[in-house]
């Protein structure tokens, strides 16, 4: 989670997306470095593309075989301009999806335009590219904060990692695996006599049993109520991660 009001959503140049290899020595040399500062959001892209494969291709076109998947698609919304909306986002009724994602952002300075700027510094990062695989990455990459809101994980590093885990089974994209292995390693290694290593395996587990996320129609979610909305993708009741201190749940992540 990144602070960058500044970020605007830049231009987008035509081009072919070609497949992406894996590169694995790439991504667990950024997770050593994610795992030694948890504020180096940039690392998690890193991993990502490294690791992306054809995942992006299967999750974009899974979203063509949905009704709603395939509207959205068709819409192609650029999420992370609606979520800069703030006035869209003030007129939706106080108990909603926007609302509470209004009050995230604003509690912790954050931008919806903040996850773009840092997926801008990978250099080989084609996801602002004007293809429908790209959009299908950007749409990922700006759901995040509302993924956050929808299983109730906060920004602390188990916070981050419960969320990783839960994405990892929505998008496939090992990448997402690789973070929440190595944190929960951490949290097994810490030995805080709490379950930190099994909230992680639990968020992996609900984002199995839980409705597709990336296929929803984010505008229409985003005026529903938030408990209504939970009930109805799966996502409703206590987590294993609620259970444990606030002040543990950022020490998981140290330097190495």
């Amino acid at each position: 989670m990144i602070d960058d009001g500044a970020c605007k959503a830049p231009a987008r140049a035509a081009g072919r997306l070609q497949p992406r290899r894996v590169q694995p020595l790439r991504a667990l040399r950024a997770l050593r470095r994610l795992i030694a500062d948890k504020e180096d959001t940039t690392q998690v892209f890193e991993i990502m593309n490294a690791l992306a494969g054809s995942s992006v291709r299967r999750g974009y076109h899974k979203m063509l075989e949905q009704t709603e998947g395939s509207r959205q698609a068709f819409k192609m919304v650029e999420l992370a301009d609606r979520l800069h909306d703030r006035p869209w986002l003030e007129s939706l009724p106080r108990n909603s999806v926007g609302r509470a994602y209004l009050d995230f952002i604003d509690e912790r300075n954050l931008s919806a335009y903040g996850l773009a700027g840092e997926s801008q510094k990978v250099a080989d990062s084609e996801i602002e590219a004007a293809h429908p695989y790209a959009w299908y990455a950007r749409r990922l990459r700006d759901v995040h904060d509302l993924w956050h809101i929808l299983t109730g994980y906060r920004t602390d590093a188990l916070g981050e990692a419960c969320v990783v885990a839960f994405s990892l089974p929505q998008t496939r994209s090992v990448g997402f695996g690789l973070i929440a292995a190595g944190v929960a390693v951490e949290a097994a290694r810490a030995r805080t006599g709490h379950p930190c290593a099994r909230a992680i395996l639990q968020a992996w587990r609900r984002g199995r049993r839980a409705a597709w996320l990336p296929g929803l129609d984010y505008e229409a979610l985003m005026a529903e109520p938030l408990d209504q909305a939970r009930a109805r993708l799966g996502l409703a009741g206590p987590t294993l991660y609620d259970q444990i201190p606030v002040q543990l749940r950022n020490t998981l992540l140290v330097s190495t």
